[in-house]
């Protein structure tokens, strides 16, 4: 396995004597205090978690948009998924944490293999997390299976909508201060194996014969009061039989808080990569610009906020050169329609976002998206960043279609959360140049029961 330099100089720092705490980027569960939580012993050194969530979907022409063909994916199915975990403090620096997960895609036509035909899949009984972590608040380090989750997570995050999720064999240092702080990591994503032990790469137990090492530092600072501001540089390495890849992202990102602007909301992300990929020359950007504007005075706290997003496509497939940005590991559902038909590659996306709140325990929220193709030459890439909507067709109309997504969530009561949404394509000529151009709708409503 080859590793970059970065990746070497960060396994030799932590050779290095450490004192950590708790992790400011890593998601896991937030616990109520010991005296709250029903779950909690030995006040508070063993606690319990626990969620159960299930999730009904249906879905219509949302992988081939054709009316006339009634595909495996045009189903409706049960998700289900349980996580049982347990945290072990014994000292103020000392953590154990262990979680494990089971998770079931019941009653669907496609296949119960998980990515197969987009579907969630079956995975009985795994370990979803397993790390210790040595320090206090300031300065840590994590060993381990656990959650990398940068930023908003639209290029490092725990996918948690999926009903698997993701985790990372990693190791990871933390610093903070009052006002800054720097997370440094090596990493190998999870795996999911629906009939055996899902494994990373670093132990070449997944049969990928990827070899893959993510690595990265992440910088944030709120060193400026009314907004954080992030920067970031990841390093991704991974063999393949036609040339390696071997590229880094560069990247900031700055998220205002409306409470100190007087409601006044935006924020951005933009990243440049270089490299190479699958032994080719790498050059390619993402950009995201959103503002708004919150009404905190108001008893419903109506927020109004219009955003675009934009990734290069590759123009030339036969170059030698590769165009297409890298999306890497993100929660790709949170930002670009709920169906999932696309990723932060080759795409133009303006949308439109108006919520409010009629109670303090109810949200709700409509969305608007327009979708064109950056680079009719490459793909049109969904969610998972892999797989393409349909065959490329240089010099199409580049219009793919518009969404309109409604959502609500319900926080009924501590432990307990229902979250119900519709959505609705609107196909676009892009489609009507490279096969059938129907419409689709997907509808979910998904019960969380969670300690």
């Amino acid at each position: 396995m080859k590793l970059s330099l970065p990746t070497c100089a960060f396994f030799v720092a932590l050779s290095l004597p450490v004192m950590g705490g708790e992790k400011a980027s890593t998601k896991e569960p937030v616990l109520p205090p010991p005296d709250d939580n029903p779950l909690s012993l030995l006040e508070g050194r063993v606690v319990f978690d626990f969620q159960e969530r299930l999730r009904f979907e249906y879905r219509e022409n949302n992988f081939d948009f054709n009316d006339s063909v009634n595909s495996l994916t045009d189903d409706s199915w049960l998700l289900q998924r349980a996580r049982l975990g347990v945290k072990i403090k014994p000292t103020d620096f000392l953590t154990f944490y262990v979680q494990g997960q089971s998770s079931f895609e019941i009653d669907s036509d496609r296949p119960n293999v998980p990515g197969a035909l987009g579907a969630e899949g079956d995975d009985p009984i795994d370990l979803r997390q397993a790390y210790v972590q040595i320090g206090d608040k300031n300065f840590n380090v994590t060993i381990g299976r656990q959650l990398l989750s940068f930023g908003d997570e639209r290029l490092v995050g725990g996918f948690d909508w999926n009903n698997i999720g993701r985790t990372f064999d990693a190791v990871k240092l933390h610093y903070g201060a009052e006002l800054w702080s720097l997370d440094a990591f090596a990493s190998s994503v999870v795996v999911p194996d629906k009939d055996g032990f899902n494994d990373s790469d670093a132990f070449d137990g997944n049969e990928t014969g990827r070899d893959q090492i993510f690595s990265g530092l992440y910088f944030s600072t709120k060193a400026v009061p009314v907004q954080v501001t992030d920067l970031y540089v990841f390093h991704l390495h991974e063999s393949y039989a036609v040339g390696d890849s071997n590229f880094a992202t560069l990247g900031v990102r700055v998220k205002a808080d409306p409470a100190k602007l007087g409601g006044f909301d935006y924020e951005s992300e933009m990243a440049f990569q270089f490299g190479d990929v699958k032994g080719k020359d790498l050059t390619a950007f993402a950009g995201h610009w959103g503002a708004g504007y919150v009404w905190l005075k108001s008893a419903w706290k109506p927020r109004l906020f219009v955003e675009y997003n934009y990734a290069t496509g590759d123009s030339d497939p036969s170059d030698g050169d590769v165009g297409t940005f890298q999306n890497l590991f993100p929660t790709n559902h949170k930002f670009y329609g709920y169906m999932d038909v696309f990723s932060w590659q080759n795409i133009h996306n303006p949308a439109v976002s108006f919520s409010m709140m009629p109670s303090k325990t109810v949200k709700l929220q409509l969305d608007y998206h327009g979708f064109w193709i950056a680079d009719t030459a490459d793909s049109w890439y969904r969610a998972n960043g892999v797989t393409a909507v349909r065959p490329v067709k240089a010099g199409a109309d580049s219009f793919a279609g518009t969404e309109l997504d409604f959502t609500v969530s319900w926080k009924a009561a501590k432990h307990l959360s229902f979250l119900a949404g519709y959505s609705h394509f609107f196909a676009g000529d892009y489609l009507k140049a490279t096969g059938a151009s129907d419409d689709a709708d997907f509808a979910y409503v998904q019960m969380t029961i969670d300690f």
